[in-house]
Order: C-alpha cells, then structure tokens, then sequence
C-alpha cells in the first residue's frame, strides 16, 4: 500500500530559495538554543573588565550583609562580653523594675502601712457611730430581748383568774381529751364494721371464680343422633389415617 509513495517521496526535490524552505529555516533559527545562546557564548569567551568599586558590586556586597545574619548579630556579639554589671542591684535597671513589681505583688507589704495605723485610731467616746453602734446592740442583743417581767400576785379568787383557768381547760389537749381514758388498753375486733363489710362485698363481686362457671362443673347430656353429631363423626372416620 505504501511502497509507491516510498518510492515517490525519495524523488521528491523542492529548491532551497522557495517561501516554505525559507519560512522553514527562520524558524529554526528562532527556535534553535544554540543560536539564541550565540551571543552569550561569544561575550564568554571574551575578557571583561569588572572593578570592585563598581556601583553594582557594592550594590551587591550590600545586600549580602543586609541578609547575613552574622552582620545582624555582629553589634549584640561584640557587646555581649563587655557588659560585666553592676555593683549594686539599685544600679541595674532590670533588677530595680523586679524588685519593684515584687513589692507591688507582694500582699504583707501592700497592707504593712494598714496593719501599722489601725491600731493608733482613736475614737471618742461619745461618738455618734459609737452610740449609735451601743443602741444597735441592745437592740439586737439576746440578753435584753428575753428580759423576764416580775411575776405577778392574784387571787386565787378574782374572776378573771377564774376565767383564765376555764379557758385553759378549754384549750387544753388533756382535758379534751380525759373521756377517752378509759378506751386506753381496750381491743378492738373490727370483724362485722362498716368498712370490713364494704371490703368483702367489693372482693366478691371482683372474684371471677365467682362471677364466671367453669365448664367442667356444669352438668347435661350430649345427644347422640343430632345432625351435627352425626356429620362430625363421618368427618373423623374420613380424616383417620387408620
């Protein structure tokens, strides 16, 4: 199938200087790496003269140390044998704001200036808070609340005493009930009272084994020639694998 085109393509000869061969070449040239690195090779293979006070190496050599984390840390390097400290602690800022936040936290020396004062206060005698504070307690106090009043002397005689001692007798839990006395130790059988009857009657009438008859107590005679009889014993003769 394709042996006349191998043929064919072999003779095939298109001239050097026509627009697709010319096309063809513009864009190798284009596209080759080699060509495009023309230029950059040449310049490589040159000498260049490049001195070290020039704008761009400084640029450069600046931006290095800007980066580098050593020129960072130079100043604190070279510092940090130098600082020996101080003589005295008041010296040192860093220990003074210390013991100064100390003090500030501490809660004995917060109230040492209260606990010091409290007990040179003086107060007058007949100052209004202390009188006021005086009739305030006896108001509240125990001891004057319960003041027993003096007791009294009457005659056994005087009608009000009399009245007192009925009305007393009245109110009186014992007294109201001194009839009952007598029932005290006495039993009672509660057999044949309103409520054990109602009780018996209630259960009767909730006793099944009374409401309903059990078939087996009940007595009668099956007949024996009835249809009904007759055509169940056909279906059991019918129905019997002997």
């Amino acid at each position: 199938y394709r042996e006349a085109w191998d043929k064919d393509k072999t003779q095939i000869s298109i001239p050097s200087d026509t627009p697709v061969m010319l096309q063809s070449k513009v864009n190798a040239l284009n596209i080759s790496n080699k060509h495009y690195q023309k230029a950059w090779d040449e310049a490589k293979a040159k000498s260049y003269d490049l001195r070290a006070d020039a704008i761009l190496i400084k640029h450069a050599k600046a931006s290095r140390d800007i980066a580098s984390e050593y020129k960072y840390k130079e100043t604190h390097e070279k510092q940090k044998g130098h600082y020996i400290g101080c003589r005295t602690a008041k010296e040192d800022p860093k220990l003074s704001w210390a013991a100064r936040a100390m003090l500030l936290q501490n809660d004995r020396i917060y109230r040492k200036a209260y606990h010091d004062s409290k007990a040179q206060i003086h107060i007058p005698v007949d100052a209004m808070s202390v009188q006021a504070a005086k009739e305030c307690q006896t108001l509240v106090s125990d001891v004057d609340y319960r003041h027993y009043l003096h007791q009294w002397t009457c005659l056994p005689d005087q009608n009000d005493v009399i009245h007192a001692r009925k009305a007393y007798d009245l109110q009186s839990d014992n007294v109201y009930k001194s009839d009952l006395e007598w029932l005290r130790g006495i039993g009672w059988v509660t057999e044949g009272s309103v409520d054990v009857v109602k009780a018996k009657k209630a259960q009767e009438l909730l006793n099944e084994r009374l409401y309903r008859t059990r078939p087996d107590e009940m007595k009668f005679t099956s007949i024996t020639d009835m249809p009904d009889v007759v055509q169940a014993k056909i279906n059991a003769l019918q129905l019997s694998d002997v």
